[in-house]
């Protein structure tokens, strides 16, 4: 499994090591181990593709989770060397805006290419679509703590955003049944809403009134921009602009499908994470 210590990455070493033999690969060894204690972990780097050969000798199937639009070298790399190493499957996390002709973005393309790199490849896999996750809401929790307010561009915006957890249970259904093969899997949570719901369902979780702030997408953008590089920020923007003119807020039953339940709601995941923002 490579990008472990990302959310998703997390929530599938843990699933899977109660019941298979896993394998965490990342940068930070210290943090792959947090993970779960007593995993085999390895370190490589993604610019050297005999390291992650090495890396991946013996495994079966690769979870694949890589985080930089800026370094394609590095997802083709990492597809090489799957293929050296005799990994059979490869369940890969993409994004549902790869099936929007409108995103052009630079984030949204690299993915495509992701994709179509692992389609040429001749392995078996499954593409993992999501829309954003849930735990983008915990950039609130500082504000929250200090001030009671969130704040954040276009409140009224939908997305059908999804808990990664479910995320992690497709992966792991994928990566271990039989059936997943070849499979494009669309993941959202089971309702469009926007930040200013998910605000309110906070502030009932914590029984505490909170107040929700718009900023203008050009001082998001600003931020954006202080903690990425150019090309991000601005992939970020256009992302923003798809979702406030409705692009996100399709809802998708997938996770029904699969799981044999419905997708988690953004009130029980706020729930679950209250600690995080007391």
């Amino acid at each position: 499994m490579t990008g472990a210590t990302g959310t998703v990455g997390g929530h599938v070493a843990r699933l899977l090591s109660t019941d298979h033999p896993t394998r965490l690969l990342g940068r930070s060894l210290s943090r792959l181990r947090a993970l779960v204690p007593g995993a085999d972990v390895v370190s490589a780097d993604f610019a050297d593709r005999r390291s992650l050969e090495r890396a991946l000798d013996g495994a079966r199937a690769l979870f694949a989770v890589t985080a930089n639009p800026l370094e394609p070298a590095h997802d083709a790399n990492l597809l090489a060397a799957a293929r050296t190493a005799g990994v059979e499957h490869v369940v890969k996390l993409s994004a549902l805006a790869v099936t929007d002709d409108r995103a052009d973005d630079l984030i949204t393309n690299w993915q495509r290419e992701n994709e179509d790199r692992i389609r040429a490849s001749g392995l078996a896999w499954t593409m993992l679509r999501p829309r954003s996750f849930m735990s983008n809401t915990l950039s609130w929790a500082g504000s929250i703590r200090a001030h009671n307010t969130v704040v954040t561009p276009q409140p009224q915006s939908r997305n059908a955003s999804i808990d990664p957890r479910d995320i992690a249970e497709v992966a792991v259904l994928s990566l271990t049944g039989p059936g997943h093969e070849q499979q494009e899997y669309a993941l959202t949570g089971p309702e469009a809403i926007s930040p200013a719901e998910q605000c309110e369902h906070l502030s009932q979780v914590l029984a505490r009134p909170l107040r929700c702030d718009e900023i203008p997408l050009e001082r998001a953008y600003a931020t954006w921009a202080q903690h990425y590089p150019e090309p991000i920020a601005q992939a970020l923007l256009e992302s923003a602009r798809r979702q406030g003119a409705g692009a996100k807020q399709g809802v998708d039953f997938t996770i029904d499908k699969l799981l044999g339940r419905p997708a988690t709601t953004y009130r029980a995941w706020a729930t679950d994470h209250a600690h995080r923002f007391s």
